[in-house]
């Protein structure tokens, strides 16, 4: 493919940092290398010399002097080099992406880091950017600085409705003079499973459509799925990354729902063209992701491996499908003929609507909180954050079974309340 239509002017100016090219070369140099070049700090100076991390099966994590020092040390920006190795190693067992166009991954600052900087590449002051609604609220706080003609899209239980893709870039076409190639959308962001706010996931057939339908139009696909691993039930559809023939891909994958959010390490995938720039980009804000992060995560694949990491992911689900399944019960204990809901697919969310409650921020920012609950209102996910919307967002991931029951006690007499205020 030819990606010159995507990126924005900024992105293409983008050139090589030479001191970050420097610090490549260290990380691969030979042991007798005089390094001369860098302002790299001396690792004898570093106050840590060790470091022992306990896991939860008893085993420890052992950084040993050596270790501590590549650990606390600068690295490659598009990643410690043996975990790079990992997740090459993941992406192709997990994925195997088809495409013929050179793939690469690049280590990011948590998955919204690369997403962040995936936009700036791809996204100039007034373009078009098609998107489910309701949507993650971390990508319209990206996206809102950039003033986008907002394309929303339709989803259901099944996800985003690939008619209402087609309908859309359908209606777009005369809109503007000139081409639609030149001038038209240019991406499709999508959050295929367990989708924040939603809990949907966009099933297999539909997976099919989308892509035809990108090729068709010729769009970039960006795969924010930090709940891949969190889709409940046995089988996982393919990741659109999997459907790639084309190199129209950019994936984005977080250890924060499995590992820990507090590491911040996520990882893009796809054309190597693609990747570079945001690879560049880091080269000049954060440098690279945390060494240290990266080296405790490096270790343990060196230890799980693939086989290792999805038994411990599989365990984080079957945990995180319970705590479903309990939120479901309190809700229908609790709400039955004040909301409606469907059952989430994976993540960590219920998405609800209040049937009697044109919108729920005033309900939930001014008179929840006092009733010791707090969800957040639907406004949060709108491209249009001023328009009126009934529903709310409750996550799973934290409370207890006996603490969701209570809280969808408190939540019920707050909407019947509310419905009482509407009516005065």
């Amino acid at each position: 493919m030819n990606y010159s239509r995507f990126l924005t002017s900024l992105a293409l100016s983008r050139k090589p940092s030479p001191i970050r090219e420097l610090t490549k070369l260290l990380v691969s140099a030979s042991p007798d290398l005089i390094f001369l070049a860098g302002g790299v700090p001396n690792p004898e100076l570093f106050p840590f010399k060790s470091l022992s991390v306990s896991l939860d099966d008893g085993s420890e994590i052992q950084l040993n002097s050596n270790d501590i020092k590549s650990a606390l040390q600068y690295t490659e920006t598009r990643g410690y080099p043996n975990l790079v190795k990992h997740l090459k190693e993941l992406q192709k067992y997990l994925h195997e992406p088809p495409s013929t166009t050179d793939w690469e991954i690049v280590v990011t600052n948590g998955s919204q880091d690369g997403l962040c900087k995936a936009m700036e590449m791809l996204v100039d002051h007034g373009d078009y950017v098609l998107l489910e609604e309701p949507c993650y609220a971390g990508t319209l706080s990206i996206l809102h600085p950039y003033k986008p003609k907002w394309l929303p899209l339709s989803g259901d239980k099944d996800g985003l409705i690939p008619s209402s893709l087609k309908r859309a870039l359908d209606n777009y076409k005369g809109k503007d003079t000139g081409s639609p190639i030149e001038k038209g959308p240019k991406i499709l962001y999508l959050n295929p499973n367990g989708a924040n706010p939603t809990g949907t996931s966009i099933s297999t057939p539909r997976r099919y459509e989308i892509y035809k339908l990108a090729q068709k139009y010729d769009l970039l696909i960006l795969e924010d799925d930090p709940y891949y691993f969190l889709q409940f039930g046995e089988e996982k559809s393919p990741s659109f990354l999997s459907l790639d023939t084309d190199g129209r891909v950019l994936r984005f994958d977080s250890f924060s729902k499995i590992l820990s959010s507090g590491l911040r390490l996520g990882f893009v995938t796809g054309p190597k063209e693609l990747v570079e720039r945001i690879n560049l980009h880091m080269q000049v804000s954060v440098l690279h992701a945390s060494t240290l992060s990266q080296v405790l995560v490096s270790q343990l694949f060196d230890r799980w491996k693939i086989d290792g990491f999805l038994s411990h992911s599989s365990k984080v689900s079957t945990f995180y499908e319970k705590q479903r399944d309990h939120m479901a019960a309190a809700a229908e204990k609790h709400l039955k003929g004040l909301v409606e809901w469907h059952m989430p697919s994976g993540g960590m969310f219920l998405w609800m609507k209040c049937l009697h409650v044109e919108d729920t921020k005033a309900m939930i920012m001014e008179r929840a909180l006092p009733k010791d609950i707090i969800l957040l209102p639907g406004q949060a996910f709108m491209t249009d954050p001023n328009k009126a919307s009934p529903f709310m967002r409750a996550a799973f991931s934290l409370a207890t079974p006996e603490k969701m029951d209570i809280g969808f006690a408190k939540l019920a007499e707050l909407i019947r309340e509310e419905i009482q205020l509407q009516r005065k």
